[in-house]
């Protein structure tokens, strides 16, 4: 069964995976590399499609492989889209989660809130989530994640 402490571990290496990608930004093959291993160990990419909708994207809404995935976070000269601008790139010094709710079941979980994004000056972005989780060979991994930014009128 999976537990909440699992879920929060998952969420603390998702958050320290997207600052991690931010320190490596002026090393480009150090840091797709790391963004590369990150993204088959945290989603599920290699195992299944992921319901992949990143906050920032708008013209290429969903993104279900690798590649546009790298490509949201990295941004650069060959993403996939071109309003990717490299999303992990800001960079993130810390990344906070703050969970309204939990679904969990034998094998599967959501987690759903908000979390934070801090930047170097000290800019803190909210942004709203929901994450679902698989237990594979005793990990979760991330095969839905949606994320957007608040309501404005």
């Amino acid at each position: 069964m999976i537990t909440k402490d699992q879920i929060y571990i998952a969420q603390k290496n998702w958050g320290d995976g997207i600052v991690k990608i931010g320190t490596l930004m002026n090393d480009e093959s150090a840091c797709f590399k790391f963004t590369s291993s990150f993204l088959n160990n945290i989603y599920d990419f290699k195992n299944s499609e992921v319901l992949f909708k990143p906050t920032k994207a708008s013209k290429e809404q969903f993104r279900p492989k690798i590649e546009m995935a790298l490509s949201y976070f990295l941004g650069g000269k060959n993403s996939y889209c071109d309003e990717d601008d490299g999303f992990a790139m800001k960079p993130w010094v810390k990344v906070e989660f703050d969970n309204s709710g939990f679904i969990i079941e034998e094998n599967r979980a959501f987690a759903m809130g908000n979390y934070f994004f801090t930047d170097t000056k000290g800019f803190r972005l909210k942004v709203e989530y929901t994450f679902g989780y698989k237990l594979l060979n005793g990990n979760l991994v991330i095969d839905l994640h949606h994320s957007s930014l608040p309501f404005s009128s």
